[in-house]
């Protein structure tokens, strides 16, 4: 067959996808196609795996899969590949990923009082009170046990300062930067899916005796 006369599919795999249990996982649900309106609309529907109860709640579907897929329905097709070489598939009874809010809660809960007995633990190593009042007495020349106007900024301060170290007022970030708690978040769920992915290769192509599957 000339290259001419030869389909040519563009593939992008995604990052992730969530699927209910018992499903069929197509490639449309894996993956971005660009083709010819009628080969696209066929692809879409290829399927690629049957989701079963010894898959737990992850399993991983790669490149190579879906090139063998796509050549088995459409032969003397022309792959472009482009992206990750693989697709990390999250079994979820609802077909979504929702916050669990009692976790949600829990985790804020302890967050708050955690930093709060951070800050009250770190202005005790460092004897505030008598700092703040010695700042005020060689400010003011007055000696005052509770320098008020003192401690009230101070206070708004570090409010303050946390909204900008987070980049963010309430609901609406202060600019399009991410916050440093963001970018450790996104770090640990790409270590996360990275272990995930190095396992689901690993239980793919190794046997239970430890050799490579043939």
């Amino acid at each position: 067959m000339e290259q001419s006369d030869s389909k040519i599919v563009y593939v992008r795999m995604r990052r992730r996808a969530v699927v209910t249990p018992g499903s069929l996982i197509t490639l449309g649900v894996v993956a971005r196609l660009v083709a010819d309106p009628d080969t696209e609309a066929k692809l879409k529907q290829l399927p690629l795996h049957l989701v079963s109860e010894k898959d737990g709640n992850l399993l991983l579907i790669d490149m190579l899969q879906v090139v063998k897929s796509i050549l088995e329905a459409e032969p003397g097709t022309i792959i472009e590949t482009f992206g990750e070489p693989h697709v990390l598939v999250e079994v979820s009874p609802s077909g979504s990923i929702k916050p669990r809010k009692i976790l949600l809660v829990l985790a804020w809960i302890m967050l708050f009082f955690g930093s709060g007995m951070a800050m009250m633990n770190f202005h005790a190593d460092v004897n505030m009170p008598t700092v703040q009042r010695r700042i005020t007495e060689l400010v003011t020349g007055q000696s005052v046990v509770h320098p008020w106007y003192f401690q009230v900024p101070y206070s708004i301060g570090v409010g303050l300062g946390m909204l900008l170290f987070f980049n963010r007022l309430f609901r609406k970030p202060l600019n399009d930067e991410p916050n440093p708690l963001q970018v450790e978040m996104f770090m640990y769920q790409e270590s996360l899916n990275h272990y995930v992915i190095t396992e689901e290769y690993r239980k793919k192509h190794e046997s239970p005796a430890g050799g490579e599957r043939v």
